[in-house]
């Protein structure tokens, strides 16, 4: 689709397009639903600011994809700074364990996928959940396919050490009910 720089038609147009997706996307990286839904609205907010100044080099879904990815890295960074004011102003005392409602709702993949680097994240979501080549999550990142392979290796490779040998590799997709990944990395094969 082409989209026409500070046209809100379009801009309507990208946001119904993407938005669904992003938010799968950003749901493996920050491993919580109401911590995607607030960065995917932000980058959006952010991509309506900038929208009269895109320029149409790229397409307009991986601008807005990279600026989601930017705002959810940035998201964890703070979430982790948080974290850690949290735990110097709690040292000492115990802490108060899982919230038995948030441990119902995350499965062990989610987990997983929120504890890989959010660049590794996305690409895995964005390879075996919505079903994208690496060529063109390449060209969504920016990045060489060989970059793109790496990712999905070390996806895999940290996906199998955290979730054992009872991961079948099975996850599901936005279009079919599972699919399952490779088991050993296959680095470049993946094109």
């Amino acid at each position: 689709m082409t989209y026409k720089p500070g046209d809100r038609d379009d801009f309507d147009r990208l946001y119904r397009a993407c938005y669904p997706r992003l938010l799968r996307i950003l749901f493996a990286v920050t491993g919580d639903s109401a911590s995607a839904e607030d960065c995917v609205q932000e980058a959006f907010v952010r991509a309506f600011a900038a929208w009269p100044r895109f320029r149409p080099e790229k397409p307009a879904e991986a601008w807005i994809h990279q600026i989601a990815i930017n705002t959810a890295i940035s998201y964890r960074r703070r979430a982790r700074l948080r974290g850690i004011g949290e735990v110097m102003r709690r040292l000492g005392r115990p802490g108060a364990g899982a919230d038995p409602a948030e441990t119902a709702t995350r499965s062990d993949l989610i987990e997983a996928l929120a504890a890989l680097p959010p660049r590794v994240a996305a690409d895995f979501v964005l390879r075996y959940h919505h079903g994208y080549n690496n060529r063109e999550i390449a060209r969504f990142d920016g990045v060489s396919e060989r970059t793109v392979g790496a990712r999905l290796a070390q996806a895999r490779e940290e996906l199998a050490r955290r979730l054992g040998p009872a991961w079948r590799g099975e996850v599901p997709t936005s279009t079919t009910h599972s699919v399952v990944i490779p088991r050993e990395p296959t680095g470049l094969g993946d094109a």
